[in-house]
């Protein structure tokens, strides 16, 4: 090999690499890239409170006495979150209500239209704005929510009977009841 070809082989690959930058770039100038996002929007948290018990008050024994959804002694349970937001709505009701020792119980019933779903921010029993009047306690309806747009809070007032027996024994008789509400997505 001569002193010359290699100079001039430095030169040739030198162009070769050249080449291929050039070449290889060229694909690089034909893409592009672009970038979206993706975004979603939390509600508003839901808060489910007991406001009131439902109170039967004095009972006496042999007789049944019912309260009806609304009545001042209405059970009384709030919901607050998003305005007009679906929510599936569940109550579990207790078949007795147990003396504070244990050693007595009395039946507690609760007919289909022993509830009211108030959807208007209204928390009196005696004053119904609108929503579900005199529904099932056990099942409520699929299209319920929270308030309506606008107004973030609704009111479920409970009725109910207890049946004491003829020999139903004396003292204070309680039981819990459970609501659960959860959003629904409609």
């Amino acid at each position: 090999m001569s002193k010359l070809s290699t100079p001039l082989m430095v030169v040739r690959f030198a162009l070769v690499a050249v080449l291929v930058i050039l070449v290889g770039s060229s694909g690089v100038l034909a893409q592009d890239v672009a970038v979206g996002s993706a975004t979603a929007t939390v509600q508003a948290v839901l808060a489910v409170t007991a406001t009131a018990a439902l109170a039967f008050g004095t009972v006496y024994q042999g007789i049944p006495k019912s309260i009806a959804n609304n009545n001042a002694s209405a059970g009384i349970y709030t919901i607050a979150g998003q305005g007009g937001a679906g929510v599936s709505v569940y109550m579990q009701l207790p078949d007795y209500l147990n003396t504070s020792t244990g050693d007595d119980r009395m039946v507690v019933s609760f007919s289909t239209s022993d509830a009211s779903m108030d959807s208007t921010n209204n928390v009196d029993p005696a004053s119904f704005g609108s929503g579900w009047q005199n529904t099932n306690p056990h099942t409520f309806p699929s299209a319920a929510t929270v308030g309506t747009v606008g107004q973030n809070q609704s009111a479920i007032f409970l009725g109910g009977k207890v049946i004491p027996s003829v020999d139903q024994a004396a003292g204070a008789y309680t039981a819990d009841i459970i609501l659960t509400v959860a959003y629904n997505g409609s």
